[in-house]
């Protein structure tokens, strides 16, 4: 399978992300796998004249490929001309480049949630018209349209993340390549099912702490984020706590919250990125599917059954009081 590789508004995070791929990196799980770079601008040798006859041929026909991967938000400013951002020796807009591309691509890949909603690109008021390939922020559109669809019949396929786990990049391609993803393996924003139906709190190790509603005051304490730091973890779509990143962390156990960035609109949260907006006491962002009133419920009567050893240990770096076994009736 043979993959395509542009990088348009970005920081370029996505592709060093993706070289951690576990076990052997990157390069190694493509060619166990059967895929090859046809071209990307860090890792292949092709630059300048070289690279754009490649880009050329494939746009024109000439050259055949099968996957199209964007990093990066479009950007579609000046007045919708893209000319803040061309492709450097063609003079044409890299906007132009994606669209002419995708028309001949079996599949999109959107790697990255600048390349799916425009994230940090599109947010606040400016003048770039940042967009992702088919969303800007929630709504439908972008580049390409609400209604485009692949040769292979798909919508873009929208591997989103600020950056994206390696593992969700390699194991969709890899699902391609068998011809395993269809249509319905997507959720409603074009996310691969296989890590988009986990929530970023499933297997997170502070999750006694959650279930207690024993918080932490201050990222180095080993309570749980969301109460007081501003852990969206229980809404944000991933499985970033059950598969490891580069051998054993995540951020909720690096003592970072999670800031939900798989979701459109996470560059702009309501208040600090970690602090917890709330309204009379009550966090603004509850856990997907929870009601409010159960919410307040549940947390009342787990803070009153909160072990002292779970009290005392949530505000603190390490573990101060260790679990007892419970001496034989």
């Amino acid at each position: 399978m043979r993959v395509l590789w542009l990088q348009a508004a970005g920081c370029g995070g996505c592709t060093m992300s993706a070289l951690g791929a576990e076990p052997a990196g990157l390069v190694d799980a493509f060619e166990r796998a059967g895929i090859q770079f046809l071209w990307h601008p860090a890792l292949s040798a092709e630059g300048g004249g070289a690279a754009l006859k490649i880009l050329g041929d494939c746009r024109s026909g000439e050259r055949e490929f099968d996957v199209l991967c964007v990093e990066g938000a479009v950007l579609l400013g000046p007045g919708g001309s893209g000319g803040f951002h061309r492709l450097s020796g063609s003079g044409e807009a890299m906007a132009a480049w994606i669209a002419g591309l995708a028309a001949r691509a079996g599949t999109v890949m959107a790697v990255g949630s600048c390349a799916a909603w425009g994230a940090v690109a599109a947010s606040g008021a400016n003048d770039t018209e940042a967009t992702g390939l088919q969303f800007r922020g929630d709504e439908r559109g972008g580049l390409l349209g609400e209604d485009w669809r692949s040769a292979g019949g798909l919508p873009v396929v929208n591997i989103s993340g600020c950056p994206p786990h390696p593992g969700w990049l390699v194991e969709t391609l890899m699902a391609l390549s068998l011809g395993e993803l269809t249509a319905g393996e997507l959720d409603v924003f074009g996310r691969p099912r296989f890590w988009a139906n986990h929530l970023a709190h499933h297997g997170c190790a502070r999750n006694e702490y959650y279930e207690f509603k024993a918080s932490a005051a201050q990222a180095s304490h080993l309570g749980c984020l969301m109460e007081n730091l501003g852990c969206k973890a229980t809404q944000a779509p991933g499985d970033c706590n059950l598969r490891s990143w580069n051998g054993n962390g995540s951020c909720t156990n690096a003592g970072y919250a999670c800031i939900n960035c798989t979701s459109p609109g996470f560059e702009e949260p309501l208040g600090a990125f970690l602090e917890t907006s709330k309204v009379a006491g009550i966090p603004v962002g509850l856990p997907v599917d929870m009601p409010k009133a159960w919410f307040v419920a549940l947390s009342a009567l787990s803070k009153s059954a909160m072990p002292e050893r779970v009290r005392r240990n949530s505000r603190e770096d390490q573990v101060v009081v260790p679990p007892r076994r419970r001496p034989p009736s």
